[in-house]
């Protein structure tokens, strides 16, 4: 192909030959995503008042506490000197996004650690009077030395619980708008120069936490052979699909902007779409991963379907959306890097499975909150009922 001025077609300068943010980059936002959007579901029970979630409210927030354990892991194994991460906490740089955003993050923790804590004083205090030995003193260091509770400490918990999540709703959507801040931050990259980067991952992470936190809720009742609560079902995907429409309407004009601009942006962006990301992007984020789902969990919701068929729809839409956001961190993080600096054509992302940095890490890590979430279930009860009935056991 002649171009004038002997212009070079798909030349990489030597810096541009590696992506550097690589998958490890694409889990982080995806993890902090799931935690903000099961804190979400959580919240409309305990603030909103949506009475369908107050049986799910607790496992809401312990599947947030799971996956927030493991939300910097990624980071950790990406740095080149891991130990180093915990200088941002001594060193503080409040100009910087990546030392903001361990502040953030660890207030966040701090919150849902207490907020589980509230909930779960009477189970620990009824564990602490009914053990001996080395079990009870655990159980006295869970409870803090409080080992008496009554009617009026149940009700000042509920308050401070209400409270807590009250903070925690704004909290948890600093913690992952800032993702999409620090992307669109990074002005030398077309793909992500846009203010709506953070409100277009903000409204991605609350559908990704909500539609794994129903895929979850799923399989532990058909594991454990109890009943579904349809009900709930029907009011949850109800919110999922409206959020989600919002989502991928927010994602959708802001492409459709870039086109309707056509500037320099558009004349880099347009070929990247067509080029390396038409079947991750077109095909798997827009065409399976939005369209299917937005028509399946739209029919559930609208037709007055049988609560069986409910329950496949909303299982198959809601995997999807748990796909598709997937699939938007990985365009977004890894095809915004495609781009060469050079503006003269796209560099490759190389896979790998083995390494440190490689995919069977990544599957470890995605494995690793779904797992503790397994060892806590074996301590404490999770859903909601359970812990209802331990309240009202201990206060008397």
């Amino acid at each position: 192909m002649a171009l004038p001025n002997d212009a070079l077609v798909n030349y990489v300068f030597p810096n541009n030959l590696e992506v550097w943010w690589n998958i490890l980059i694409v889990i982080y936002p995806y993890i902090t995503g799931l935690i903000a959007g099961a804190f979400v579901v959580s919240a409309l029970s305990h603030v909103m008042g949506v009475k369908e979630f107050k049986r799910i409210e607790n496992f809401a927030l312990i599947m947030s506490l799971c996956f927030g354990m493991f939300a910097g892991v990624p980071l950790l194994f990406h740095l080149g000197q891991p130990q180093r991460a915990f200088t941002i906490f001594f060193t503080p740089h409040l100009s910087s996004a990546m030392s903001v955003f361990g502040y953030v993050y660890a207030s966040y923790m701090f919150l849902l650690v207490i907020e589980i804590w509230l909930i779960y004083r009477p189970y620990f205090i009824r564990r602490y009077n009914e053990t001996s030995g080395l079990q009870q003193k655990i159980w006295y260091v869970l409870t803090l030395g409080v080992t008496e509770y009554d009617p009026r400490s149940a009700a000042l918990d509920r308050r401070l619980t209400v409270i807590l999540a009250g903070i925690g709703i704004p909290w948890a959507f600093l913690l992952h708008g800032y993702v999409g801040f620090l992307l669109a931050a990074s002005k030398a990259i077309a793909w992500w120069a846009t203010p709506m980067m953070p409100l277009i991952f903000l409204a991605s992470a609350v559908v990704s936490g909500m539609a794994m936190l129903f895929v979850v809720y799923t399989v532990i009742h058909w594991w454990r052979k109890a009943p579904y609560d349809y009900k709930m079902t029907k009011v949850f995907i109800s919110y999922l699909w409206g959020i989600f429409a919002l989502a991928f309407a927010i994602e959708m004009l802001d492409v459709l902007y870039i086109k309707y601009e056509d500037a320099h942006h558009w004349s880099l962006v347009g070929p990247l779409i067509a080029g390396p990301l038409y079947n991750p992007y077109i095909i798997g984020q827009i065409v399976i991963g939005s369209v299917v789902p937005l028509f399946v969990l739209g029919y559930a919701v609208i037709a007055d379907v049988r609560p069986g068929v409910l329950l496949y729809l909303s299982n198959i839409g809601c995997w999807l959306l748990a796909l598709q956001v997937l699939l938007m961190r990985y365009n977004t993080v890894v095809g915004g890097q495609l781009i060469s600096k050079s503006e003269r054509g796209f560099t490759e992302y190389h896979w790998e499975f083995f390494g440190r940095e490689g995919l069977l890490v990544c599957i470890l890590i995605m494995a690793a909150p779904f797992v503790t979430y397994y060892l806590l279930s074996r301590v404490i009860p999770i859903f909601e009922e359970d812990t209802t009935k331990e309240e009202e056991r201990v206060a008397g």
